[in-house]
């Protein structure tokens, strides 16, 4: 490891904390203002803080199940474990910020978010609404946009990094081509 090399991690990490705590506010601020499936709408028809809470997964998958405390000790574990994969490959990724590195601290986030609460609550607090014509997008939280927000960067980083090295591939193809060609005269 070159220590000459400033480490972002630190600076990561920081992004992974500053939306910890933006999505515990946000949750703490719905919970004391907002009764349990109540609203306040913000852009009518389309937008409203909501206060509901998912025992479940993610779309409320597992929230009807007949063992709810094996659901919730099967998320709290698999949530973490998931984090501990994304810390450890934020800490390889840790010597620059890269699309990829602010990825996983999006997710660290997200994940860190919703199963403190699972811990804590047993359920997680959803409070964003959005209904974009007759469709009604469960509701979801900022723990959750992280993590989406994140593994949507990760899609694009890896498609633009295919395309880059396909690119790669072509001009060293044509270099290899023009080499002959000179070769050949």
């Amino acid at each position: 490891m070159n220590f000459l090399v400033p480490r972002r991690l630190p600076w990561l990490l920081l992004i992974s904390v500053a939306v910890f705590v933006v999505d515990r506010l946000t949750k703490i601020w719905v919970a004391k203002h907002i009764l349990l499936g109540g609203a306040i709408p913000v852009v009518p028809n389309v937008l409203r803080i909501t206060h509901w809470t998912n025992d479940g997964a993610a779309f409320s998958l597992f929230a009807d199940s007949a063992s709810p405390h094996a659901v919730r000790w099967g998320l709290v574990t698999f949530t973490l474990i998931a984090a501990a994969a994304v810390l450890f490959a934020l800490v390889r990724l840790g010597n620059r910020f890269s699309v990829a590195s602010v990825a996983l601290a999006l997710i660290l986030a997200g994940a860190i978010g919703n199963v403190h609460d699972r811990i804590a609550y047993g359920s997680v607090v959803d409070f964003i609404e959005v209904h974009i014509l007759n469709y009604h997008w469960p509701d979801f939280n900022v723990a959750d946009s992280a993590v989406v927000s994140g593994a949507c960067l990760l899609l694009l980083d890896s498609l633009r990094n295919r395309e880059t090295q396909q690119e790669t591939a072509q001009n060293a193809g044509d270099v290899r081509s023009s080499k002959e060609e000179a070769g050949s005269l």
